[in-house]
């Protein structure tokens, strides 16, 4: 079953963000694109990489008003710690939310029951709260921020231009499809 167009389920947790414990709600997320961000555990292998790679394109992101969250099913005083414990963690300044009872990673159907883990799902949330676009990934291969942040922006785009369309390896600037009856003959 696709999760395109679901919404995002009602949540409060807990977050380290800017050296602090705060609470964040799903209220606090909407009104503004998002990216959730899981990944199974703090302190492992392949996940360091991917949130420096986010945590190098955070303005990036936030330039285009999109929000990203990181979020495992360890406790925000997990997060802390292994933020201390790493100067790859330090870098991260978005929200690094704790889903220790597994609320969100159920809500996003990426929860691995047998190990109390989230698998490696990013997903896009419009500002209505739906999800707009999805991709889950082996535990063992990393993803990517720029194909995330372009991804992102073509969504953002046909958000606002219903009536076109964006092609492969679409970047802002470059041209869109706008589809019709005559382009339907050619395919």
């Amino acid at each position: 079953m696709s999760l395109i167009q679901k919404e995002v389920v009602d949540f409060k947790v807990q977050a380290f963000v800017n050296n602090e414990f705060q609470e964040v709600t799903k209220a606090d997320t909407l009104g503004k694109w998002a990216v959730y961000f899981f990944y199974p555990a703090d302190f492992t292998f392949v996940c360091p990489t991917e949130l420096e790679d986010l945590a190098n394109k955070y303005e990036e992101f936030t330039a285009i008003d999109c929000e990203v969250y990181s979020v495992s099913c360890d406790s925000h005083f997990v997060h802390k710690a292994w933020h201390d414990a790493s100067k790859t963690i330090k870098k991260i300044k978005y929200p690094m939310l704790a889903d220790p009872t597994g609320v969100l990673a159920r809500g996003f159907d990426v929860m691995i029951e047998s190990d109390g883990m989230a698998e490696r799902g990013s997903f896009i949330v419009n500002p209505e709260g739906k999800i707009v676009a999805y991709e889950v990934l082996a535990g063992n291969v990393g993803r990517n921020a720029d194909e995330l942040f372009r991804r992102v922006q073509a969504l953002q785009f046909v958000a606002e231009h219903g009536d076109e369309v964006c092609p492969a390896k679409w970047k802002p600037g470059e041209e869109t499809l706008k589809p019709s009856l005559d382009l339907v003959g050619l395919l």
